[in-house]
């Protein structure tokens, strides 16, 4: 028997990865998760929107952003609009109003290839695992642990892992694709 249990939780890791970077991509939907990219310097210390704040999403296009000490609201404000993500900030008396502005068509495409190459990094890692572990299996089979036909057995069960790992970050890929360009 070979033992797949890296192969499986590193795979399982790649498609994490994947998910938490489409994440924060920008559709034309306001998103909340966008914002945990963004550092605010408070209190001495780096600290996300999420550690200093309710964040709630208000409508298809707002987030609103309620800091428990108002003293860093404008900490916030200068932080998101420093950002580059395109958003932008107002005001109210209790704390912020983050405005995602409709996608150009020029930004949609944008944002399509950064979902592309991001899917290549998750396939190039699924490769560069699958390698790995097929050395493994030949290591193994060079040493006398296993015969020619489990070698083989065992590289049909490894890509079996690999193909569904990959279909999942096509999967994911093009729900976000769909997202972005609706």
């Amino acid at each position: 028997m070979f033992d797949f249990s890296e192969l499986k939780n590193k795979s399982q890791e790649v498609e994490e990865w994947f998910s938490k970077e489409l994440s924060v991509i920008r559709t034309g939907r306001a998103n909340a998760t966008i914002l945990d990219l963004i550092r605010i310097e408070a209190y001495g210390s780096k600290m996300s929107i999420r550690e200093l704040a309710n964040i709630t999403v208000e409508s298809i296009k707002s987030v609103r952003i309620e800091p428990w000490d108002m003293n860093i609201g404008k900490n916030i404000e200068k932080a998101i609009l420093s950002s580059n993500l395109g958003l932008s900030v107002s005001p109210f008396d209790k704390g912020l109003r983050v405005i995602f502005p409709e996608l150009t068509s020029e930004r949609r495409d944008q944002f399509t290839k950064i979902v592309k190459n991001k899917l290549e990094e998750g396939k190039i890692s699924l490769r560069n695992l699958r390698d790995k572990t097929w050395k493994t299996i030949e290591d193994k089979e060079k040493e006398g642990g296993m015969s020619e036909d489990d070698k083989f057995r065992f590289k049909d069960e490894m890509q079996k892992i690999v193909d569904a790992s990959n279909k999942k970050l096509e999967e994911l890929a093009a729900k976000k694709e769909t997202e972005i360009k609706s």
